[in-house]
């Protein structure tokens, strides 16, 4: 099982009432997200179970192919580091909590630096060998859907206790595509919560009948530049006036299936890693409740 982590606590922030711990500080992003895993780990029992994190949610080679990539989403630029993403403050000082009661709870937390949590499922799930569940409210994990390969998506953007598990079956009744036309598709369509602008005058539907017809992004690409192809003229001309876009566009909003992520042990620890320290952290943020009932669901409780 592989974690969204930064979708799932986002998801947290915005859906679990504003608590706060002892000292004042929000700890509602942490008591969901805790209470996320817990119901997962409890519902579906995985083997493993891995937090994908963004070690860079903007990396420069994509923004160096398209500028816009989440441009709108930039609260500060750095030179030499990765740009400072725009979040609420309540949620980034809870940020570092939800990382040290991982580590206490010995779950394992992957990230690669200049690359983001998509990319490390990506590649976590091309490589693992064996039947995977990522967990995300983001539609671009669905490229990675492979009923072969056994990998599906819990897909949560309906709340964790209300997701749905995305097969290849469920995006070609979703979408009219097969999954692995899906990174593809969002480069047609766009997708303004990422700053792809997609190809003016392309919707969903256009999108869809084009795959289906010709394939993929090489396949429509060839036959918009083969007068002799039976691509209409409308679409012709919106692909081709596209075409410094879709040039890029494919690279970026293609996730990274071969990173070097080394031999982390992503095993589910079968009870809490470091007892003590995450009794003190329980103790500490007002997390009781949310760590006992993890420490219930690891156990198999």
């Amino acid at each position: 099982m592989l974690l969204d982590s930064a979708s799932m606590y986002f998801r947290a922030f915005y859906g679990v009432p504003e608590i706060t711990g002892p000292d004042g500080t929000p700890v509602n992003a942490v008591r969901g997200f805790l209470d996320f895993i817990a119901r997962l780990v409890g519902d579906y029992r995985p083997t493993h179970l891995v937090a994908c994190w963004d070690n860079d949610w903007r990396p420069q080679w994509r923004v160096d192919l398209l500028p816009s990539y989440k441009a709108h989403r930039v609260e500060a630029e750095r030179t030499g580091a990765p740009d400072v993403e725009e979040v609420p403050d309540p949620l980034e000082v809870q940020v570092p909590i939800i990382r040290e009661v991982l580590d206490a709870f010995g779950i394992c937390v992957v990230g690669a630096d200049g690359y983001e949590a998509d990319d490390v499922i990506g590649s976590l799930a091309t490589q693992a060998r064996q039947p995977v569940d990522v967990v995300t409210g983001d539609r671009d994990l669905f490229q990675l859907v492979d009923d072969d390969a056994d990998v599906r998506v819990l897909y949560i953007a309906r709340g964790v206790g209300n997701h749905e598990r995305v097969t290849n079956d469920w995006v070609r009744a979703k979408y009219g595509i097969d999954a692995r036309q899906y990174a593809d598709f969002a480069t047609l369509r766009g997708d303004a919560s990422d700053g792809l602008p997609g190809v003016a005058g392309v919707g969903e539907k256009t999108a869809a009948t084009l795959l289906g017809r010709f394939g993929d992004m090489a396949g429509i690409l060839a036959a918009a530049l083969d007068p002799s192809s039976d691509m209409g003229p409308g679409p012709r001309g919106k692909i081709k006036a596209a075409a410094a876009y879709l040039d890029v566009a494919p690279r970026v909003v293609a996730v990274a299936r071969d990173l070097d992520l080394g031999s982390p042990d992503t095993r589910l620890p079968p009870e809490p890693h470091d007892l003590p320290r995450v009794a003190e952290l329980g103790q500490r943020w007002g997390l009781e409740s949310p760590v006992q009932r993890l420490t219930t669901a690891l156990c198999g409780g």
